[in-house]
């Protein structure tokens, strides 16, 4: 009987700019968020977000009742 799983060598691929890299998992294929290529620790630039987060909307609800 063996203590550890199988590991495979499968390809992951970065679903954020689509990178693919070579890894060891004992999954067959897998995809990550962030891959170091695209992270912005990794690469020094920090992207902006076109889409407004959650306290963006609660600021402008706020400053909508605030004028009502």
């Amino acid at each position: 009987m063996t203590q550890h799983p199988a590991t495979h060598v499968v390809e992951a691929q970065c679903a954020s700019c689509g990178t693919t890299f070579i890894t060891r998992s004992t999954a067959t294929a897998f995809f990550v968020d962030v891959c170091s290529g695209c992270h912005p620790a990794y690469t020094g630039v920090e992207r902006s977000v076109a889409t407004g987060g959650r306290i963006d909307r609660f600021n402008q609800r706020r400053a909508l009742a605030a004028t009502a």
